[in-house]
């Protein structure tokens, strides 16, 4: 096997999509599948289809233009607001966009006319995240702005929860979203066929006993990828937390004093040194590194601890005697350790069970595709 590399078990995460896509299906919310943490991977993005996702969801146009030059027409949305200078790009391969800035939607719709098409607008609401949003008094008056501009249509409004403040949504907040849309379609704007309530974070509640509301749609990504809650780390009762699987391999193995051997040493390095200073411990040293992934956000193997990271060497004390220079050492990601790692441009992706499904069973109803342009 090359080191470094990446199992991804496709049947794991095609397991874990069909599993989140038919129980939110009973409270009459569909998912989107977000494929940025894997840089758009068509593959693992087909696996997610199969799962019976509606569309794709990408913040990053390069992973929109790897999913259509692997041929996938599915739609594909774009979650963070464009930027003005690829509006033309962004029409011409995205169906819709999430967006904040009314010059931004401006530029979208000036694209969709010179392209002779319609491109679908969703407008992102501040909600309690204090990332991207407009505020909610500002909604209903940017909606009707949306409606009258020619060369978009609104097709719904969106909030975001946890990603920037790492708080999931309580179910007020949620009412607060169901009556936003409603306000909007009063004060004279669209129908609004999508609300969505936002990403992974809201699974506690959507899979509680409220009702749903106005909701109807979640972006879901980590939970999918990961089989967690995003805010808590806790494994989501019936899905796969082990469908990716980093692979590094040992080249140094020795029993070395954990002792800085320089007298005052940086003591922000003392704070990363895990296994007391007076210790003796048998230390390997594997070929990867801050360059490729998240330290901190591997899950050492039993018997070992992460001691620290440089950009190209992952340092780790172990008592598996059986570990030699060439042995092999496997590791569970968290989010941010997946998202490096699946960007690492010497970071080899094993495909396990790629393989489509027969005939993949299409859980939220008949799926619009685009023909590519």
């Amino acid at each position: 096997m090359n080191c470094p590399c990446i199992d991804v078990d496709l049947e794991k995460i095609r397991h874990n999509t069909r599993s989140l896509v038919e129980r939110l299906k009973r409270t009459g919310i569909r998912v989107t599948a977000v494929s940025k943490a894997v840089c758009g991977h068509p593959a693992i993005a087909n696996a997610m289809l199969d799962g019976g996702v509606a569309g794709l969801a990408e913040p990053r146009l390069n992973n929109v233009k790897r999913l259509r030059q692997a041929g996938l027409i599915c739609p594909v949305t774009l979650i963070r607001t464009p930027m003005l200078s690829q509006v033309d790009d962004i029409v011409q391969v995205c169906e819709a966009s999430y967006n904040t800035e009314l010059a931004v939607i401006a530029a979208l719709a000036a694209a969709a006319l010179r392209q002779d098409t319609v491109h679908g607008i969703f407008l992102m609401v501040e909600m309690g995240d204090l990332r991207e949003g407009i505020m909610p008094n500002n909604l209903g008056d940017m909606a009707r702005q949306v409606v009258d501009m020619p060369g978009v249509a609104l097709q719904g409004i969106g909030a975001n929860f946890g990603c920037l403040s790492g708080i999931g949504p309580t179910a007020e907040q949620m009412r607060d979203l169901s009556a936003l849309a409603n306000d909007v379609e009063g004060l004279g704007g669209a129908f609004l066929q999508t609300v969505s309530g936002g990403n992974s974070a809201n699974l506690p509640w959507a899979l509680g006993t409220r009702a749903a509301g106005r909701i109807n749609n979640l972006r879901l990504g980590e939970a999918i990828l990961l089989g967690v809650d995003p805010i808590t780390g806790d494994q989501i009762a019936g899905l796969s937390p082990d469908a990716f699987t980093l692979v590094a391999e040992v080249i140094e193995t020795g029993a070395k004093s954990i002792r800085p051997l320089v007298r005052n040493a940086d003591p922000r390095v003392a704070r990363i040194r895990l296994i007391p200073d007076s210790s003796e411990t048998t230390q390997v040293i594997l070929a990867i590194g801050c360059q490729d992934t998240h330290a901190a956000g591997l899950s050492m193997p039993a018997g070992n601890t992460l001691i620290g990271a440089t950009s190209d060497h992952l340092v780790v004390g172990t008592k598996d005697v059986t570990l030699r220079v060439g042995s092999e050492m496997r590791f569970q990601m968290n989010y941010s350790a997946l998202m490096r790692a699946m960007a690492a441009p010497d970071i080899q992706i094993n495909l396990l069970n790629d393989h489509p499904a027969p005939n993949p069973q299409d859980v939220q109803g008949p799926c619009k595709h685009l023909a590519l342009v």
